[in-house]
């Protein structure tokens, strides 16, 4: 028996990726599928990077495919990161698919350092990342990516950003003097990170990682309201007086209609370095906790360790310095699981529908 593609398509379209949960009814559509006699080639256009293969997919596609005796010779799968929803009343940015918010409702948590090094492991699954610094008060980014130098403006009116590591960056730490303070006001503060944002000729990304400023003040509420969000991360430590803030800043990103991913743990537990023992100094599972509290998931943990700071300090953050170490690998697993979550959000549909016209 022959098959055509639009039966193939059929066939398919009620899998269930195991990994985002939803059937792949919209993936085949867009798909590759070559077929020989009862022998099919596949290449899915995911809309996640692929991280440490797909088994779990690839099993689900050849239970349904051997029902109709059919055999997968093949399966490829591209990255097709596709642009999802933001908040009533604005739109996404043009070249960018996804914004999404680190954010942990205060400082001194580690999200900086979560910010960059999500970035760089979205990056080394192959998506196109950028990263902007949205703490104009204390911009860490340039040390954490290795950058100095001010943005490039080729017309006057807008910046090219900064690369580190294949990074896209902008930050106002680029744009003043390194030991200047910006002793500014909170309006002058939203509307510079608003230029910022709005005014950097960002590439074709996948992904805009913004590193939030600490608290749930003027600054952050003006940024979660005027920033098409596709969703936020919070970042806490186990501490009692961390999670207290982390629940302000989830609240925050709930009252916006800005979708939570989850809670990231930080500085989990210390390493020693000389012997390498492990105390949870912050206290324990405190992140679990929270995700659970809310119902959200728990994204990963990662330790308080003298390394992941010595590396960020030095301008090469973790999992680019150290990739086969444990806390890069967490790091990887956070950053899929991000993707995976986002590409399970409802869709853009802004850019899809037709303009209306009224004529007299």
């Amino acid at each position: 028996m022959s098959f055509t593609v639009e039966q193939i398509q059929t066939l398919l379209s009620d899998v269930v990726d195991p990994n985002t949960q939803k059937k792949l009814g919209p993936i085949v559509k867009k798909s590759e599928i070559v077929i020989d006699g009862s022998v099919l080639k596949l290449n899915l256009a995911l809309g996640y990077p692929v991280f440490n293969g797909v088994d779990a997919l690839r099993q689900s596609i050849e239970t349904v495919l051997a029902g109709a005796g059919l055999s997968l010779e093949r399966l490829d799968c591209t990255l097709a990161v596709e642009t999802h929803a933001v908040q009533r009343g604005l739109k996404p940015l043009p070249n960018v698919r996804n914004i999404i918010a680190v954010a942990s409702g205060k400082g001194g948590v580690g999200k900086s350092t979560t910010s960059v090094n999500l970035a760089l492991a979205l990056r080394a699954q192959g998506a196109k990342v950028g990263l902007l610094d949205a703490d104009i008060y204390g911009p860490s980014v340039p040390i954490m990516l290795g950058l100095s130098g001010k943005p490039e403006s080729r017309d006057n009116k807008t910046m090219e950003p900064l690369v580190g590591h294949g990074i896209e960056a902008n930050s106002i730490g680029f744009l003043i003097d390194p030991d200047a303070a910006a002793i500014w006001r909170g309006p002058m503060v939203s509307q510079a990170l608003e230029q910022l944002l709005r005014q950097t000729n960002w590439g074709d990304l996948d992904y805009l990682i913004i590193d939030m400023p600490p608290g749930t003040g003027d600054i952050a509420l003006t940024l979660s309201q005027k920033v098409p969000l596709t969703a936020a991360v919070i970042v806490t430590t186990p501490q009692d007086l961390a999670l207290a803030d982390a629940r302000k800043g989830l609240q925050m990103f709930r009252k916006v209609d800005v979708p939570v991913l989850g809670i990231v743990e930080n500085m989990a537990m210390h390493i020693c370095s000389n012997c390498g023992h492990a105390e949870p100094i912050f206290g324990e599972h405190g992140g679990q906790h929270l995700a659970a509290e809310f119902n959200l998931p728990w994204l990963g943990s990662l330790p308080l360790a003298m390394s992941i700071r010595s590396q960020t300090d030095a301008g090469t953050p973790t999992v680019v310095s150290d990739p086969q170490s444990d806390a890069a690998a967490e790091y990887q697993r956070i950053a899929h699981k991000v993707a995976v979550l986002v590409a399970a959000l409802p869709k853009d549909m802004a850019a899809k529908m037709p303009s209306v016209v009224v004529q007299h």
